[in-house]
């Protein structure tokens, strides 16, 4: 839900760098400050337990002991994360409370206000790895203090609620900062798994608001486009990028009554073509293979060879043909999903100009 949509992938054979969750550097700060109001021994830097049993080291920011607060610069490796570079801040302090460590949320981190999600309304986006992963971090150095005492932290990130405003954070009701994330505590840069996540987080929001339908859309201007004409409700919205199988079969288990596909010409030719990645990682359209495609669909373009698939589109003087591309990628939807699929063309200008029904 922090990712940075706009930034695009590394270059092919640079090592990617690993980095470190919003809720790792949050479960660091939370140790540094607790260690503070217990006024234990500290050295700028703090070791914490990871899901996996190792334990890393972070260096600390800053610290203040009256009140009793420290910070991490997240540190997100190579990965496109908006939130890289960020401050993760702690306060800690002794509380009369039920819970001997009770987490609560500061300025800069959201706001769940809606179902759906792993954390309920009315709680601050703290995800129940990071809670987990802070509550060990602290219960750490109360036993080291011998402190039986009851501790309340706060976490809060600098600048958190303009960070957000570049997220998917209130598509999916998180209103007021960022989300606090991570299930291992370590940031792989570019993983598949991160835009997975938002897919799926968003159409559990979609369903859990008693939606029946989506709009699944490989980018901003398609998703707009759509909006634009169809209006419906935002957290009908959900970006897919490039995972189209994917995003199809996550519908399929929501059993939504209706999918809208929305995309421009030359990853709605690969959709056509029943391509279930469209990234050019699984690889670049094959603008030779999409011209034979076409001509097979009986798409009247001339057999010669074309740069791109845009100079193609060109070619094409009639919508009845854009059309038939539409209700190919609708038709190899439906086969993955199961359910009724209207496919959207969006033209390079941002409007929808064919749709297949």
């Amino acid at each position: 839900m922090n990712i940075d949509a706009k930034k695009g992938r590394l270059r092919s054979g640079y090592r990617l760098r690993s980095g470190y969750t919003t809720g790792a550097c949050a479960s660091a700060a939370a140790k540094a400050a607790a260690m503070l109001l217990m006024k234990l021994p500290f050295a700028g830097v703090v070791k914490i337990p990871f899901p996996d049993g190792r334990r890393v080291d972070f260096k600390v920011k800053a610290v203040s002991g009256n009140p009793a607060m420290a910070s991490v610069i997240k540190d997100a490796g190579d990965d496109p994360d908006i939130t890289n570079g960020a401050e993760v801040i702690a306060h800690a302090e002794f509380v009369n409370s039920a819970e001997k460590i009770s987490i609560k949320g500061g300025s800069g981190v959201g706001v769940v206000t809606r179902p759906g999600l792993a954390i309920p309304p009315g709680e601050p986006a703290i995800n129940p790895v990071p809670r987990k992963m802070i509550n060990e971090a602290v219960t750490e150095a109360l036993v080291e203090a011998g402190e039986a005492r009851h501790v309340q932290v706060t976490i809060s990130v600098k600048d958190g609620g303009k960070l957000a405003k570049k997220t998917l954070n209130e598509r999916l009701g998180i209103i007021g900062g960022l989300s606090i994330l991570g299930t291992t505590g370590i940031v792989k840069p570019l993983s598949d798994e991160a835009w997975k996540a938002t897919i799926t987080a968003g159409m559990d929001v979609a369903r859990a608001m008693g939606l029946k339908e989506i709009a699944v859309s490989s980018g901003r201007a398609s998703e707009l486009a759509h909006m634009k004409k169809y209006n419906l409700p935002e957290a009908s919205y959900v970006l897919m990028g490039d995972f189209v199988e994917f995003s199809f079969l996550e519908a399929r288990r929501r059993g939504f009554d209706r999918i809208y596909l929305s995309a421009q010409w030359a990853k709605m030719v690969k959709i056509a073509m029943s391509t279930p990645d469209t990234h050019v990682r699984a690889g670049a359209l094959d603008v030779e293979r999409a011209r034979d495609f076409l001509i097979k669909m009986g798409v009247p373009i001339p057999q010669r060879h074309y740069n791109t698939a845009r100079e193609m589109l060109e070619e094409i003087t009639e919508g009845k043909w854009l059309q038939d591309v539409c209700a190919k990628a609708a038709g190899y939807g439906n086969s993955i999903s199961h359910i009724p699929v209207t496919a959207c063309l969006v033209s390079y200008a941002g409007e929808i100009i064919a749709e297949s029904e």
